[in-house]
């Protein structure tokens, strides 16, 4: 692929991440992502081989990006790992609490819809998730050892519990239109990691 044609596709992928964190995956047609990414018409099929393949793509473009993010974030140099994951959290929050609380996670937009419509797309929600599993195991199990928190349950079951609360209050912000949920989550966060 041609760095004119990396671009296109990545422009594709981009515009389809901004169009689908509003709208959902079923709501949105082909044509509608190729014209917020100024793509012409009928070009789709020469970037991706189906719908379902082009879901998959996005979700796993998505991913990258979003890891990159929290690797940054969890990395940040003269900050306790504690403060580290506060920090991942408090960014949650606010990504999630904008544009009267639609968020911009696709994870929690498409979550649901698209596991029971593209197993391709469930194995690519699946392996993205888990792998922010492993990072917050990691900054916790850090945490401990540099001894800026501590948990009472192992690492790995307090990372789980975390990634799943916070997926769920921010499914219920956007049913209530209220972000009290994610500051419940942010509440019971310190709590479960001793803060």
């Amino acid at each position: 692929m041609t760095a004119t044609q990396g671009d296109t596709r990545r422009s594709i992928l981009d515009a389809a991440q901004r169009i689908m964190s509003r709208k959902g995956f079923a709501a949105v047609g082909i044509n509608e992502v190729l014209s917020g990414a100024g793509v012409p018409k009928g070009s789709f099929y020469h970037y991706f081989n189906s719908k379902d393949a082009f879901g998959e793509a996005m979700m796993r473009s998505y991913f990258t990006d979003y890891l990159a993010d929290m690797d940054r974030v969890l990395a940040e140099p003269g900050r306790s790992s504690a403060q580290r994951l506060l920090n991942y959290w408090q960014s949650w929050r606010e990504t999630q609490s904008v544009d009267d609380c639609q968020g911009k996670c696709l994870a929690v937009k498409l979550g649901a819809e698209v596991s029971d419509l593209s197993e391709s797309m469930r194995l690519a929600l699946k392996e993205g998730t888990t792998a922010i599993v492993d990072r917050l195991e990691r900054s916790i199990t850090a945490g401990q050892e540099d001894g800026s928190l501590s948990v009472d349950d192992d690492a790995r079951t307090t990372a789980q519990v975390l990634y799943d609360m916070w997926l769920g209050a921010s499914v219920m912000a956007k049913i209530h239109r209220d972000i009290g949920a994610l500051d419940t989550s942010m509440t019971v966060t310190r709590r479960l990691l001793s803060l």
